[in-house]
């Protein structure tokens, strides 16, 4: 038997209508103000930490993409001590990573860039330790980047590397190295212990890098925490020129309540940009976060990056 009304609902539940097959479609509003985004951690996160904003973009009607750096994610090369719970002996165990180079972290998310910018420019984004490497990226290929974005992350301009920005007084208050582990010039890396649950550590870890979490929601992504960041990607020149990287348009989002890059430290790298490229300058957005704005408020860090 035939219903009319069920069949009507039938379509407007899947959105047809009785037009021919050649009829051309209306515009879709959205096509025109899609975007891609690549996302790019910081030290020793990966990209599963982006997954929130990513799929909120997405939602949006955008293409998002996260890069897990040579050495972090799935391709982790974990030190021995650490997979067997051997704390004492992963204070001195050498770092596979050791010789990992941040041009290795350039060659990488170069090439997903390149690939993602077939589809036209591509809005590059960096957190933390990420600045370091997207400014790089910036420098090789700028035609390609739409807009940089650091969220929260190095801006390496008067300092070269990321060794010497994290010594500027304005980061004498960041708690990041009261989580570290051994000796990083016996084994290569700057390294934490993410398996280590003793609340001590744990409170220090959380405070440092998602003091707006509970330690319950912190632990989750404490899980997925990588232990080695290079030691060699820390020392090596990450800067830009004025007339490549600083030809690209770019973001600064704050973070007012950040342990690990204070405030401080963020606006003077800001200002510091600002002076080398007058012309083009940050645009600056602030959110009243942690380090992790990932993590603890995706929804306004992808409305943020959607309205840049």
């Amino acid at each position: 038997m035939h219903h009319p009304n069920l069949v009507e609902r039938t379509r407007s539940a899947l959105g047809r209508d009785d037009r021919a097959a050649g009829d051309t479609p209306e515009p879709d509003a959205t096509r025109a103000t899609t975007r891609s985004f690549l996302f790019v951690h910081g030290a020793w996160h990966t990209a599963m930490h982006w997954h929130r904003v990513t799929d909120r973009l997405a939602a949006m009607g955008h293409r998002a993409a996260a890069i897990d750096l040579p050495g972090s994610g799935l391709d982790a090369a974990y030190p021995a001590s650490f997979l067997q719970g051997d704390f004492a002996a992963l204070q001195t165990e050498a770092s596979a990573l050791s010789d990992v180079r941040l041009d290795d972290y350039v060659a990488a998310v170069t090439a997903q860039l390149t690939e993602m910018a077939r589809h036209g420019t591509v809005t590059l984004v960096g957190h933390s330790f990420g600045g370091l490497t997207i400014t790089r990226v910036a420098e090789a290929v700028p035609h390609l980047v739409r807009r940089l974005v650091y969220v929260t992350a190095y801006v390496p301009v008067n300092q070269k590397s990321g060794a010497e920005i994290s010594m500027l007084p304005e980061g004498r208050t960041s708690r990041s190295g009261e989580v570290l582990v051994g000796d990083p010039t016996k084994t290569g890396a700057m390294r934490i212990n993410p398996r280590d649950l003793d609340p001590g550590y744990v409170e220090k870890a959380r405070s440092a890098f998602y003091n707006d979490l509970s330690t319950e929601d912190f632990l989750r992504y404490a899980a997925c925490l990588n232990p080695d960041l290079p030691l060699a990607v820390c020392m090596d020149d990450a800067r830009g020129t004025p007339q490549r990287w600083g030809s690209v348009p770019r973001a600064f989002v704050r973070t007012t309540e950040d342990n690990t890059i204070p405030l401080a430290l963020q606006d003077r790298m800001i200002a510091e940009a600002d002076a080398a490229t007058p012309d083009n300058p940050f645009v600056v957005r602030t959110l009243a976060s942690s380090h992790s704005p990932f993590a603890s408020m995706p929804d306004d860090l992808a409305t943020v990056l959607a309205d840049l």
